[in-house]
């Protein structure tokens, strides 16, 4: 029966969430694994639980009942290893069908980004029509971003690009999108035709160009497998399938994958779904993320 099984699939995800926080335990233990000074694991969860509830497949019925616990625990697993809390809309969960994915917000890339070691700041920055920007090179052939002037009369103006800036104890790294190469990256995701994307073009911009600056960095970094391997499977997330296939190469399974499969437990029956039945569930979760980013920008990123 409906109610009854509501009732009973609850406690069990609450158990996955003990299960979660059990094994973060065991890999600071046994791996050395290190959380944020100012991050409780165990509150994180309690505000994830809190937003499962809430989530909803496309077909309007709830993610805790539809999901497996597999992929509730890789969710909430990835979320923990890099020190995110929805409760600071860092995150946020979509329901693809039957499985639960974590996605980051802007503010939850500029979060995992800075626990990589030696980063001091990480910022983005989107470049309007009529705004003076010039880039160049230096000495190492690497490439800089020489002068960005915005003018608060292109604010309206359509936007031509966005960049990205990662300061390390060894300098800055630039990343540079043309709007051509945004959109050729928002073609990619899961949500082709995403709302979200048009009506907070500038926060969305941000957080294409800055999760690909940290991919980049990260993948030249020596940070814990642990951490980057979280960072880039959430990056990952968004992205078709058949997508990452053709544009990535195959690589191993992150230790944070392996560690989720600890979690797993024997299939059971699942209601067939669309693959995409995450679409208009990201455009809400993105919408009230984006409404709050939106007023708090111009103190987070400088």
């Amino acid at each position: 029966m409906p109610v009854k099984n509501q009732v009973t699939t609850q406690p069990e995800t609450k158990t996955i969430t003990e299960k979660v926080l059990t094994r973060i335990d065991q890999i600071k233990d046994e791996q050395g694994l290190s959380l944020p000074a100012n991050y409780n694991a165990a509150n994180a969860l309690n505000s994830a639980y809190l937003a499962l509830q809430k989530v909803k497949t496309r077909n309007g019925k709830n993610a805790l009942e539809t999901c497996t616990p597999a992929s509730i625990s890789k969710a909430l697993l990835d979320m923990t290893l890099q020190g995110l809390s929805p409760a600071k809309d860092q995150c946020y969960f979509i329901a693809y069908g039957n499985e639960l994915q974590m996605q980051r917000s802007y503010f939850g890339t500029v979060a995992a980004v800075k626990r990589l070691s030696g980063v001091q700041k990480v910022s983005a920055e989107v470049v309007h029509e009529g705004d003076k920007f010039q880039i160049g090179a230096n000495e190492d052939m690497e490439m800089i971003v020489r002068h960005f002037e915005p003018d608060f009369a292109n604010q309206d103006k359509p936007i031509i690009g966005a960049f990205a800036l990662i300061k390390t104890d060894q300098g800055n790294s630039y990343t540079v999108m043309t709007k051509k190469e945004i959109d050729q990256s928002w073609s990619q995701t899961r949500q082709k035709n995403n709302r979200v994307q048009k009506d907070f073009s500038q926060e969305m911009a941000k957080r294409t160009v800055l999760n690909r600056a940290a991919k980049m960095f990260i993948n030249t970094s020596d940070d814990s497998d642990l951490l980057t391997g979280a960072i880039n499977d959430t990056t990952e997330n968004e992205y078709d399938d058949e997508v990452r296939k053709d544009v990535t190469p195959a690589e191993e399974t992150s230790k944070a994958e392996l560690l989720a499969n600890k979690f797993k437990k024997q299939s059971e029956p699942v209601e067939e779904g669309d693959e995409n039945d995450g679409d208009s569930n990201q455009d809400e979760a993105q919408l009230n993320l984006l409404d709050q980013e939106a007023e708090e920008t111009d103190e987070t990123d400088k």
